[in-house]
């Protein structure tokens, strides 16, 4: 059994890593931070030509047809980097959009393929329950009128649609594309400092028309989860090698950190906390891929693994840097915050397991 990704897989990360290397490197970073741009539009454009924001959408949509396991590798390189772009927002409600899209709505993903467009989900609700949202759709004649909060939704002001999942009278979970300009928009702070914004949806009234098919919110969250842990992922990865970097070439009473058995210890715990998250995050977005039914349950665990232990393993990164670890002009606090914001978007590691149970269950 091959347990390693397929050529296309290897070909989309080598091309990803290269060009991330050389368009995200911290002077970039820095330099993005200070510009208080919401993000990098050079470097989206960039990854647009590259064809990688369009590597995972239709043909008929000017991109490759690639699916799951691409874009968890994609983002993962994305998570690697603390790329400053709205490739998670975008891309997780692009592949959802054009598979229950139509017409117009659908149509217009090719401006996305090309950097000219963002769009972002509304998953995140108040209480951290992704699957079963507060937030009403009411059918009005041939409209709905949608009353609801959502909060912590990535680039909501530099979207042209925002996925919004809503119940209908029916108790569905349908999936609403909206425009910004239909919601009332608060900013959220973030940790990853990514512009974010609570939704306030009262008496929102939106035509059928933007109404995506059956099925969309399973497809939504399944993308939305998939995406999540594989941008923790990354970022974790990348910890772990600036941890390992630094024990080794640290020294205390006249010997390298990485000589002290303790922490040679601490570093196998972040080690241990990086393979199980990766582990069922590649087997939960391939279940994904193959269109499985236990693919969320699978995804539920990786999302456990990515709220928990991945989390924990960035404190211990920290620690193991001393003072360093909390300067803001060392790299390490951008894969910090990336995790901790990950982690609070998929519910916390209690959310998490009280959705492993009602899966199982």
């Amino acid at each position: 059994m091959d347990f390693d990704l397929d050529e296309n897989a290897q070909e989309l990360q080598r091309l990803a890593a290269g060009l991330l290397d050389r368009e995200a490197s911290p002077a970039r970073l820095e330099a993005h931070e200070r510009s208080g741009d919401p993000y990098d539009d050079k470097l989206w454009k960039t990854l647009a030509g590259a064809g990688l924001l369009g590597a995972c959408l239709p043909d008929d949509l000017g991109g490759a047809g690639l699916g799951a396991v691409e874009l968890a590798v994609l983002l993962r390189e994305i998570g690697a980097h603390a790329a400053p772009v709205p490739a998670y927002a975008s891309l997780t409600a692009a592949l959802t959009l054009a598979r229950h899209g139509t017409g117009d709505l659908r149509a217009r993903l090719s401006a996305l393929a090309e950097g000219e467009m963002v769009i972002t989900a509304a998953v995140r609700e108040p209480g951290g329950e992704l699957a079963a949202p507060a937030t009403t759709a009411t059918r009005a004649g041939d409209a709905y009128v949608i009353d609801g909060v959502k909060t912590f939704v990535p680039y909501a002001e530099q979207a042209a649609h925002i996925l919004v999942p809503a119940r209908t009278e029916d108790g569905e979970v349908r999936v609403f594309a909206l425009e910004p300009g239909q919601v009332a928009l608060t900013p959220h702070p973030a940790a990853t400092k990514e512009p974010m914004s609570r939704l306030s949806l009262e008496g929102v009234r939106t035509g059928a028309d933007t109404l995506l098919g059956a099925g969309a919110h399973e497809t939504l969250l399944g993308y939305a989860t998939a995406g999540a842990v594989a941008t923790t992922s990354g970022a974790l990865d990348a910890a772990l090698r600036l941890t390992t970097e630094h024990v080794k070439s640290r020294e205390q009473f006249g010997r390298a950190l990485a000589e002290f058995q303790a922490v040679t210890m601490e570093v196998g715990d972040v080690y241990i906390a990086k393979r199980a998250l990766d582990v069922a995050m590649w087997a939960g977005v391939w279940r994904l891929a193959e269109g499985h039914d236990d693919a969320a349950e699978v995804l539920a665990v990786a999302a456990w693994a990515a709220c928990d232990g991945a989390l924990k393993a960035l404190y211990t990164c920290q620690h193991l840097h001393g003072g360093l670890g909390l300067d803001v002009t060392y790299p390490l606090h951008r894969h910090f915050a990336w995790v901790k914001h990950y982690a609070h978007l998929l519910g916390g590691a209690e959310a998490r397991l009280d959705a492993i149970g009602a899966l199982v269950a």
